[in-house]
């Protein structure tokens, strides 16, 4: 659990990135914009400016949504989505496993182009040496077409690992 929980929040700020972590399950509709097919680049400026590829298309951003906006209303006691002359803003509290995250999250950009997402997040209960409050800021960027070999839903992540988005029901953190 303690390797799965840094890899499964790279992960869920990646997807968070897209939008999709941050689906408002409960609260006033608010629709999300959907990314440019094509690869995205993401950078996550925490240990070391971690940097993946997503290749996406309309098809699997749907299905993005619909997987992890169901995981958000399963770990979030309270998911709160308001727009706002930027972007959006995203209030939740949630819990993974003993830990509960109080987070606000902020999305500016297009979605076209370029977007950047920061979460402020207030944590208790966590694993040793879990910091009590973190910040995190994805930048992601289109650069194009998805690569010959890469097909929607892939990442590429850091030190090399390629995995598809499908795959991460199974990464899921237990309750």
């Amino acid at each position: 659990m303690m390797r799965m929980l840094p890899l499964f929040r790279i992960m869920a700020l990646a997807i968070c990135g897209s939008g999709l972590a941050a689906v408002p399950a409960f609260a006033d509709p608010v629709e999300m914009p959907s990314r440019k097919p094509g690869l995205w680049e993401l950078k996550l400026d925490k240990a070391g400016a971690q940097t993946m590829q997503q290749c996406t298309d309309a098809t699997t951003e749907k299905e993005m949504a619909a997987t992890f906006g169901a995981m958000a209303k399963e770990m979030c006691s309270g998911q709160d989505m308001k727009k706002t002359a930027t972007g959006l803003v995203v209030e939740s509290t949630c819990k993974i496993g003993n830990m509960t995250s109080v987070s606000h999250t902020e999305f500016s950009g297009d979605f076209n182009s370029a977007y950047t997402v920061t979460t402020t997040s207030k944590n208790s209960g966590g694993p040793a040496g879990m910091p009590a409050e973190t910040t995190n800021v994805l930048e992601a960027k289109w650069i194009g077409a998805c690569k010959p070999d890469q097909k929607p839903g892939d990442i590429l992540m850091p030190g090399g690992v390629k995995m598809n988005i499908k795959d991460m029901k199974a990464m899921r953190p237990k309750q």
